[in-house]
């Protein structure tokens, strides 16, 4: 739920409240009103326009662990989709006054342009510890009239559905298909079904000589397969992988026949589950663009920029048999061991649970869309 744009003069305090009764006490940043979410920590120390833009974001209040949020404004061009998908943002230290050559205007004022409720000035590192020892969970932000007695505000965030179980991707995905042209000569074709697609995703295929196809989540392997694709892609997304079952019976027909696949994040689950794999929610997920994760291909690691809450339950070592052929985890996070990627040995097939358009991030994975390119030189040919 969202409100209108803060008014001048209104009240200047805001309260999160999270589920288990914890509640936070600050100041309003953006919209006046009350939303709710599943609270959710990002360890990025920048890239927050990306960030709130992100569709994978959809129904999630995220904290700031930067202490400093803001320094560069707003800006026209970083913005991952065509609005703010994040319920509620909470922020330490809000910037003053922000300071870079490409600002339009302050994070504050496109959040509230966007009626987006957020809360500033609380103790982030207390409260990511908490979300970190007792796991995500539902909060409420409530500023102005929203306010009341915090036994009501909890039983109103008490109220709100899970996220375990929540099908999201068809309301943050396109519903008209349309074209990303290659940058220079064209060399693919790829279908590419947007789940929740950030910009910088078709851009980073475009530059390979890809022209993309962006089909709508309800796509059909008609569809698909309608744009005469080199190879397919599966993008990131919101809610619970286990209610996808449309994607994933996509996913099975694409493999079927064989086509080259690439799958980020959510299209990585929905592989994992193509291939006869569990998924699980995570206790608090992975958040931010620091996450060190290992490639067993190469035995190289890699710094990557990550934004999910379900993983595949795959075995981390040795090989497994399918139904489309044997696979193997291809990457590991090093932190916690969650599994970070999957790639079939016998189809032209694979997938890693990390976001490698990095956007915000480092570039470590940009290979990834190279390793998509070379899979569709023998079918392209």
């Amino acid at each position: 739920m969202r409100s209108g744009p803060m008014s001048a003069g209104g009240p200047s305090a805001a309260v999160l409240v999270l589920e288990d009764g914890r509640v936070f006490r600050g100041r309003p940043y953006g919209a006046l009103g009350e939303t709710f979410g599943e609270a959710v920590f990002s360890t990025g120390m920048t890239g927050y326009q990306e960030t709130l833009t992100d569709p994978s974001y959809d129904r999630q209040i995220v904290v700031a662990t930067a202490p400093q949020i803001g320094n560069t404004g707003w800006n026209d061009e970083d913005d991952e989709s065509g609005r703010i998908w994040v319920s509620g943002y909470v922020v330490r230290d809000p910037a003053r006054v922000p300071s870079n050559w490409r600002a339009k205007r302050s994070l504050d004022e496109e959040l509230e342009r966007q009626g987006v409720v957020g809360i500033s000035g609380i103790d982030t590192r207390a409260l990511t510890r908490h979300l970190r020892e007792r796991g995500s969970m539902r909060a409420g932000i409530f500023s102005g009239e929203a306010i009341a007695p915090d036994a009501e505000l909890l039983a109103r965030v008490q109220a709100q559905p899970q996220m375990k179980g929540a099908s999201l991707y068809e309301e943050v995905a396109t519903k008209e298909a349309y074209v990303v042209p290659a940058i220079g000569e064209k060399r693919f074709t790829v279908a590419a079904i947007d789940l929740g697609i950030k910009g910088m995703t078709p851009h980073r295929m475009a530059e390979r000589g890809i022209e993309v196809h962006v089909l709508p989540a309800t796509a059909t392997v008609e569809d698909v397969y309608a744009v005469e694709p080199d190879g397919v892609f599966f993008s990131n997304g919101p809610g619970d992988p286990e209610t996808a079952d449309h994607p994933v019976a996509v996913m099975r027909a694409v493999l079927e026949r064989g086509t080259p696949l690439f799958g980020i994040c959510f299209g990585q689950q929905i592989l994992g589950r193509a291939l006869g794999f569990g998924t699980y929610k995570l206790k608090y997920g992975h958040r931010g663009i620091n996450q060190p994760v290992q490639d067993r291909t190469t035995g190289k690691v890699e710094v990557t920029a990550h934004n999910h809450g379900f993983a595949v339950d795959a075995p981390l070592d040795g090989v497994s048999e399918t139904p489309f052929g044997r696979v193997e985890v291809s990457h590991v996070c090093l932190n916690d061991g969650v599994v970070e990627g999957l790639r079939l040995l016998d189809r032209p097939a694979f997938s890693v649970q990390y976001h490698p358009e990095a956007a915000a991030g480092p570039h470590d994975a940009a290979y990834l869309f190279d390793r998509f390119a070379s899979l569709m030189e023998p079918a392209h040919g």
